[in-house]
């Protein structure tokens, strides 16, 4: 049976709680959960702590104990299915039905292996109605706000997004390699709410000896830093980049052993990995297998032309965030040093997303057709 209005609009409000988990939740999916008593008057609403502190039921359980609302005979409507199994956390499941809830709504069902359903027949089984979204508005917004989650655990790699900021005329630096600042400040703020989103943010050799960034998250709040992950094949970034000291981990990842080189970034604080292809360049596809073995949901390329060409060419990019300013800089370099195509009918087929003002700037959302399937 289809979901009420009041139903979505409330999974909705369950959603938007959830957008607090965003640099908080990581690596566990972001969940929001709103509860209302029997009568129907609000009780409690949470979203998810960061790993091994309570998850959004939990949250919203106490918010109404703490105010006196009994939720017995109440209704929860939970942006993600109730876990199932005791990971570092107790099961949600088992404590929507200590609490006494009658009904819980579901935006979507949990893809996790130890969850994947049961989460939804263990309350069942305990006599609690349990209503799940039909596909529409309300599930797409639940997916797209675990979409790295999603991908990590259905396809065993990160939901890989490649952000560019460049000029009309597509150009991302000048011929010396110059780039600060071709996008305004508001763009360059979302770009930072954006690495938010990452569990790790990725950046070539190139751009460390260019620009020397931090490639942190600085110009929005933040409780998490993402995994800074240099490509760097003979291990030559300098001990004194910017991005080496903390907050949070650094992995710089080669392909030529250089046993000084390594332990000089190792005593700057990094971590470095020997990843070598057989062609003798860092296994890339490797890498974005691995960095989901750590737990990276969403990874966030920020690069030069070289490296962007290079992930390109393993078909991992699902997506593509390119801030463009009003401005031409003529002769420059460009998004990504591809190689030259046969014919038209060879261009890598990407659909637009979204097409956005921030600021003086359009911040364009491209998806690579068909990266988003495992969503269906």
């Amino acid at each position: 049976m289809a979901l009420s209005p009041a139903d979505h609009a409330l999974l909705q409000q369950a959603i938007t709680l959830a957008h607090c988990s965003i640099g908080l939740s990581e690596p566990n999916p972001r969940v929001g959960c709103v509860m209302h008593a029997a009568a129907g008057q609000p009780a409690g609403q949470g979203f998810t702590q960061q790993a091994g502190g309570p998850h959004a039921e939990v949250m919203a359980l106490r918010e109404a104990a703490q105010a006196g609302r009994s939720v017995v005979g109440g209704t929860a409507w939970v942006s993600l299915e109730p876990c199932a199994h005791h990971g570092r956390t107790p099961p949600c499941a088992d404590a929507l039905i200590a609490a006494g809830l009658a009904r819980v709504v579901v935006a979507t069902s949990d893809p996790f292996p130890q969850v994947a359903g049961q989460g939804i027949a263990r309350l069942r089984a305990a006599g609690v109605v349990v209503d799940l979204a039909e596909p529409g508005a309300t599930t797409r917004a639940a997916h797209e706000l675990n979409i790295g989650f999603f991908s990590r655990v259905l396809r065993q790699r990160p939901w890989v997004r490649m952000k560019v900021a460049a000029s009309l005329d597509g150009r991302t630096a000048l011929p010396d390699g110059r780039s600060q600042w071709i996008t305004g400040e508001a763009a360059r703020a979302d770009g930072h709410a954006w690495r938010r989103r990452a569990g790790a943010v990725l950046t070539g050799i190139g751009t460390v000896r260019d620009d020397d960034p931090r490639l942190d998250v600085r110009l929005v709040p933040t409780v998490l830093q993402p995994l800074r992950v240099v490509v760097d094949s003979s291990f030559a970034t300098p001990p004194t980049a910017r991005l080496l000291p903390g907050p949070g981990r650094v992995l710089v990842v080669g392909a030529h052993e250089s046993a000084d080189r390594m332990e000089a970034l190792r005593a700057a604080g990094a971590e470095v990995l020997l990843l070598p292809g057989s062609d003798g360049r860092i296994d890339l596809a490797a890498l974005i297998q691995r960095l989901a073995m750590d737990g990276v949901n969403e990874l966030h390329i920020e690069a030069g032309a070289t490296l962007n060409a290079a992930l390109l060419d393993t078909g991992l990019v699902d997506e593509l965030l390119v801030y463009l300013a009003p401005k031409l800089l003529g002769p420059g370099r460009g998004i990504a040093t591809l190689p030259e195509l046969p014919s038209l009918a060879q261009a890598i087929p990407l659909r637009f997303e979204s097409v956005t003002h921030v600021g003086d700037d359009l911040c364009l959302r491209a998806r690579r057709l068909g990266a988003d399937a495992f969503l269906a």
